[in-house]
């Protein structure tokens, strides 16, 4: 299982687009509006590698220790079977009651990636295409129409396995998938 945050902006994340001739696209935006819609998500790899799934999770506040340890119990839940955890070294991981979760519950052991390599993580690869794909040149003046537009696009890429298994297959990782 491979875990990440992120976070979508209110400002749009302006892409080449199409218009009629003569006619230029505007986004319309708030000025200097710093809020965001904060997920969490895991891409999850099945037993035998022959399936991959996609779990996630939106949050108005920043991504802590609270939120990541309410979130791993939930796919405990979802997953019902023994797992290992690959992430980053964000602070809520290697957070004082982040490892006391653990060692509480006694779950299998956790993997980091090395430091700056995201480039390792495949659910990068899916943040990366939610926000060029189905996201890019949104622009939400209102902080739950935003929330439900990511909402939306993640749902539909869980429907997608074909694209989700190519976020692994691109990363360096050596996981071969069935």
């Amino acid at each position: 299982m491979f875990l990440d945050e992120s976070g979508f902006l209110m400002a749009p994340l302006v892409r080449r687009s199409w218009a009629p001739a003569g006619q230029t696209p505007v986004l319309y935006q708030r000025g200097a509006h710093h809020r965001k819609v904060s997920a969490i998500a895991a891409l999850c790899v099945g037993p035998h590698r022959d399936s991959v799934h996609f779990y996630f999770r939106l949050h108005p506040t920043d991504i802590a220790a609270a939120q990541v340890i309410a979130f791993l119990r939930a796919l405990d839940r979802e997953l019902g079977a023994p797992w290992l955890l690959l992430w980053d070294r964000l602070n809520a991981h290697r957070a004082r009651r982040t490892r006391e979760f653990f060692l509480a519950r006694r779950w299998p052991p956790t993997c980091f990636f090395p430091s700056y390599a995201p480039e390792l993580n495949p659910v990068e690869y899916a943040w990366n295409w939610l926000k060029n794909n189905p996201l890019a040149n949104l622009a939400r003046l209102e902080l739950d129409s935003l929330a439900a537009e990511a909402r939306h696009s993640a749902r539909s890429l869980q429907c997608r396995p074909s694209l989700l298994r190519s976020f692994i297959q691109h990363s360096p990782l050596f996981l071969r998938l069935r």
